[in-house]
């Protein structure tokens, strides 16, 4: 004994009303399985502790306000190190400061490459 698809799909209607669901008669893919889950948002906020206030950002409030000097120690040893390199001549190389200048130690490179891979294939 088969029924009708038509008294079915009332069925599946009246059955959709009564508990809430969605009425999806050929079945497509809805993406209600994804928007059913919880929200993550608050779970991964909250596991990352709360920025606290640094000496940096009460440099910078001071400095606007009162035009106070501060000091920060981690600051200061950072740049008397960085110092101490540059004297024995390891620091950061300067920075061009015009194309001409970058441009001049550009081409080097490359024709140091070509010579040494010329020497390399005359053995």
């Amino acid at each position: 004994m088969s029924v009708p698809r038509s008294r079915v799909l009332d069925l599946m209607k009246v059955q959709s009303r009564i508990f809430g669901t969605i009425y999806n008669p050929q079945g497509l893919r809805t993406g209600n399985k994804v928007l059913r889950q919880r929200l993550k948002g608050p779970q991964v906020a909250a596991y990352y502790p709360r920025r606290t206030v640094t000496i940096k950002d009460l440099q910078k409030v001071f400095w606007k306000k009162f035009e106070l000097e501060t000091w920060d120690d981690d600051e200061e040893d950072r740049l008397d190190a960085l110092a101490v390199t540059k004297q024995r001549g390891k620091g950061a190389p300067k920075k061009k400061r015009t194309k001409e200048e970058s441009k001049k130690f550009a081409g080097k490179k490359k024709k140091q490459a070509a010579v040494e891979a010329g020497k390399d294939s005359s053995f």
